[in-house]
């Protein structure tokens, strides 16, 4: 597909820095629209990919990605230059889309957010959000999901923004992963070790799709089961519920590995540093988030991962829904033979995982035949 100049598409990705040096390891959204450029520049129909910052953060050297291989501009540097704009990480307002579309550009809400959870924890907790200063486009020319936010959110997109929403390909990349592991022994890659095992729980706490008491009630049936094979519960992200959350700290004392001080609660860490020094197998819950980068960060490296979440079910180790005595079951199996097969294990994950990969075959022809559709539609 050419444009009007003859060249290919010319997409831009937007993120909302909010610190000239920010870390791509306090959420996902940097990483996903870096993926998101990687993947999109094997579309045959693609010229360029250029990271748009909608923020007045400057861009600078100090930025956590390499701007040779990923550009990274102003809104107001490409505003005039780009074909499509893929609105991800930060938002563009009425003025800007008005300009968008005088030059015919198109626009695309890209979503990879669980808002309806968001909007409903806010209004319910009393969680503050947007306040009055809520603007929602209705001028995109078409919504763009991952697969994992559609079952619950897919219904708020279209109502609000007013358009209909598809489902498009989940993408992933190690390159940020195995940057930060490089330094780490063993690239921070899993190890078999001798004696009991550190069980880690790594789940966000911040909403109520990535919780970490039902991972937590895992361990404790492994522990009851077999004692002697763990070492140590560590749950981070959760030193303030520890701390402050008296209903926490009250249910958590009724736990074995609590009364007899093998649990940790600990603050936040980097998950590659995090599961080189202190994991031997990860326990995770997911409710309405059957598919995420710390899944595949964890099972890259060879870790075992207990878990529920059903898009991604080849992966790891996993149990059904809810039920925590299989994923007891399933601790207890990682115990007892994972050391066994680690080199297979690993080599197996990242095979599966290559279906995420920027450059899948599959995933490069659904996102070029979406933008060739996008560009054949009127612009709205």
């Amino acid at each position: 597909m050419t444009t009007a100049s003859g060249a290919g598409l010319r997409i831009g990705i937007t993120i909302g820095l909010h610190h000239e040096a920010e870390t791509l390891w306090n959420n996902g959204i940097k990483q996903n629209a870096v993926f998101l450029a990687e993947a999109l520049k094997h579309c045959p129909s693609v010229a360029s990919v250029v990271l748009v910052n909608t923020t007045a953060t400057a861009i600078t050297p100090a930025l956590p990605w390499d701007q040779a291989r990923w550009p990274t501009v102003t809104f107001e540097a490409a505003k005039d230059s780009v074909d499509v704009l893929i609105e991800l990480g930060g938002q563009i307002d009425a003025d800007q889309t008005e300009h968008l579309k005088r030059r015919g550009a198109r626009l695309v809400s890209y979503c990879c957010g669980f808002e309806y959870v968001h909007a409903m924890e806010s209004m319910l907790f009393g969680k503050p959000l947007w306040g009055r200063n809520l603007f929602i486009n209705q001028r995109y020319d078409d919504i763009w999901m991952v697969p994992q936010v559609a079952h619950i959110s897919q219904p708020y997109f279209e109502v609000l923004r007013r358009a209909e929403a598809r489902a498009v390909p989940f993408v992933w990349s190690p390159v940020f992963l195995e940057e930060r592991s490089r330094a780490l022994p063993d690239g921070g890659v899993y190890q078999p070790r001798s004696g009991p095992r550190r069980l880690s729980v790594m789940e966000p706490n911040i909403n109520v799709v990535k919780f970490c008491v039902y991972p937590i009630l895992i361990a404790e049936l492994a522990y009851r089961a077999r004692p002697d094979a763990v070492a140590l519960l560590q749950v981070t992200n959760a030193e303030r519920m520890a701390k402050d959350s008296m209903e926490f700290i009250t249910l958590m004392n009724q736990l074995d590995l609590v009364r007899q001080h093998k649990a940790v609660f600990l603050g936040r860490h980097e998950t590659p540093v995090f599961l080189a020094q202190n994991t031997d197998i990860v326990v995770s819950h997911q409710w309405e988030n059957p598919l995420n980068y710390f899944y595949l960060e964890t099972c890259w490296q060879g870790y075992p991962l207990v878990h529920n979440a059903h898009l991604c079910a080849d992966l790891g180790y996993y149990y059904a829904e809810n039920d925590v005595a299989a994923g007891s079951a399933r601790v207890l199996e990682a115990i007892d033979g994972h050391d066994a097969q680690a080199q297979t294990y690993r080599d197996r994950q990242r095979a599966l995982i290559g279906r995420y990969l920027p450059g899948d075959a599959a995933a490069t022809q659904t996102y070029d035949t979406l933008l060739q559709g996008l560009m054949r539609r009127p612009a709205r």
